[in-house]
């Protein structure tokens, strides 16, 4: 779990347990105004995860907003309580970081279940939310089509499987090169030996198993269609065309499901679940044109952020 130069580790105690997070170090020679709106940062789920996710993007906006990173319960630094993690728990620990840290309505930018998490809390909480800027945001069981049927989250919920499989599958060098390369990367000549030590050092965390072992179960899925049509905060959604979890396609469904409040839909091409990681430069550019074009008064259909040149194809 690197921290990026300038930025520092903090916690905050939440309902659940300790939560770490990253902001901005005071000695940083980065200056954001005293009144800079905030940024939050929230990482997704999977062997090894943590705010490492966001870690080569939130820094290109510290000197202009208020900059927030954190690991959720379970994951990275903060605390791993020994627990079966389900949608509430994310939802309550969302809301608690953001009650804890944030005054007034904020733009939170998440990715993949954590993103589905975040609408869900966004819809009982609309006031803390200013807009979502969300990548690939699935609930992993969207209409109908649950996780929990496939083979390998039926063979993971058996005892003593469920360990073997996570300690010598998943906290190895060799078990996250090949969660990365077969689920969250298009490309694997983008991964390099930073991002595998990150995620094995959050993986081998004491009790980092209860955490990661539920979210392959399928423990923490649900269907996100069920739900967006209630979602009222403006919205941005950028999914990896080459996404293994969940096709582009089951995306633009679910954008359309509410085009009031998804103002826009971008696919990038060659790019998986995590193209904060394998393009960070391109998510920083769609990231700044999302928030300068993300309306509290949405357009009746959702519209393009970012033209089709800059490689990614616009609805």
């Amino acid at each position: 779990m690197r921290i990026p130069p300038g930025f520092r580790q903090e916690a905050i105690q939440t309902s659940l347990g300790r939560m770490a997070y990253y902001s901005l170090d005071p000695d940083s020679p980065l200056d954001p105004p005293a009144n800079a709106e905030t940024l939050v940062f929230i990482h997704g789920l999977g062997g090894g995860s943590s705010a490492y996710e966001w870690s080569k993007v939130y820094p290109a906006f510290a000197s202009r907003y208020r900059i927030l990173a954190p690991d959720l319960i379970g994951w990275g630094r903060s605390e791993h309580p020994q627990r079966d993690y389900n949608p509430d728990d994310y939802i309550t620990m969302i809301g608690d970081f953001l009650s804890a840290t944030c005054e007034g309505p904020v733009t939170v930018v998440a990715s993949s279940l954590t993103a589905a998490f975040t609408i869900r809390t966004a819809i009982a909480h609309p006031d803390r939310f200013k807009s979502l800027i969300l990548t690939n945001p699935t609930g992993l069981s969207d209409f109908g089509n649950s996780y929990n049927n496939t083979f390998f989250a039926q063979i993971v919920k058996t005892p003593i499987i469920d360990r073997l499989f996570y300690g010598l599958g998943v906290a190895t060098p060799g078990g996250i090169r090949s969660f990365l390369e077969q689920r969250q990367f298009a490309d694997p000549k983008r991964i390099y030996e930073e991002i595998i030590e990150a995620y094995l050092e959050s993986a081998q965390q004491e009790n980092a198993d209860y955490a990661a072992l539920a979210f392959v179960r399928g423990d923490c899925c649900f269907d996100l269609a069920r739900y967006l049509p209630e979602l009222r905060v403006p919205t941005a959604m950028l999914w990896g065309k080459k996404s293994q979890f969940v096709n582009f396609e089951v995306g633009r469904r679910l954008a359309d499901l509410n085009p009031q409040a998804v103002q826009a839909f971008e696919v990038l091409e060659d790019v998986g679940l995590t193209p904060h990681l394998e393009l960070p430069a391109v998510t920083i550019s769609l990231i700044e044109t999302f928030l300068s074009k993300l309306s509290p008064n949405p357009p009746r259909e959702p519209q393009s952020a970012f033209s089709a040149s800059s490689g990614s194809e616009s609805t």
